[in-house]
């Protein structure tokens, strides 16, 4: 199976480091509020998509950037990398945090997408099926939250302290917290949302503690044509635990 290849490129003064693979139509996928886990899952999507993998600032080998305080900065920021990549239009996936980022995206440059995949997004707020508050959350506790069967993420876990690890995990929600300390969704978001024109799809593991899988439904109403997939025996790292998830990303965007 096709290698990353890691690069790098100064975006608005800050160095942000993308991992990529494969040819043809180029797959930007924006990761989540953590990256320990990494970007095993994304290979098989070598094999159809030019696929690159950005650090967003303030996460895994991307620089920090404490001006960067909002979504809209991190808009921004894709922006400005798309243009000095020169790439017009991309198939865009986002998960959880990247997700309410790629929504973000897609409501105010719906030209520069091909078509739009939401992986358990963060972004609205549900009455219903509410957000998981992870800053209310023990870190030690996390892990387990975020998947259905905790064998996925074990092999990605210290087997004890590990500063290192500690380290960047705090690094990495510090960068989250500057942009959703206040609130883990935009009220305004549900507004813009049928601007998105673009084929859309929404992906989810039933089992979600993080970000319920009853969110989709919300989505879906305020997405024109946007469709939902669950996918069961899965948590929020739903591309991890489940390669039938991965395949289902692949065949939407071919």
């Amino acid at each position: 199976m096709t290698a990353f290849t890691r690069e790098e490129i100064t975006v608005g003064g800050v160095k942000t480091v993308y991992l990529t693979a494969g040819k043809g139509e180029p797959l930007l996928f924006l990761h989540g509020g953590g990256t320990f886990h990494g970007f095993e899952f994304a290979k098989p999507w070598a094999e159809h998509f030019r696929v690159l993998l950005p650090y967003h600032p303030g996460f895994g080998e991307s620089d920090d950037d404490p001006g960067l305080s909002s979504m809209q900065d991190y808009v921004m920021h894709y922006i400005e990398l798309l243009d000095q990549l020169g790439l017009d239009k991309v198939n865009l996936v986002g998960f959880s945090l990247g997700g309410w980022l790629a929504a973000s995206f897609a409501t105010q440059h719906t030209r520069r997408i091909r078509k739009l995949v939401l992986v358990a997004p963060a972004g609205l707020r549900v009455k219903e099926a509410p957000t998981a508050d992870l800053f209310r959350i023990p870190g030690e506790q996390v892990p387990a939250m975020l998947v259905h069967n905790f064998d996925v993420i074990k092999p990605h876990l210290p087997a004890g302290f590990d500063v290192d690890f500690t380290v960047d995990r705090f690094r990495e929600i510090t960068t989250v917290a500057r942009v959703a300390w206040e609130r883990s969704h935009d009220p305004k978001l549900p507004r813009w949302l049928h601007r998105v024109t673009v084929p859309t799809m929404l992906v989810y593991g039933e089992q979600d503690r993080i970000v319920p899988a009853a969110q989709g439904p919300h989505w879906a109403r305020l997405i024109p044509g946007a469709t939902v997939r669950t996918f069961p025996e899965a948590g929020h790292l739903v591309l991890d635990e489940k390669p039938e998830a991965v395949k289902a990303v692949q065949q939407f965007l071919q």
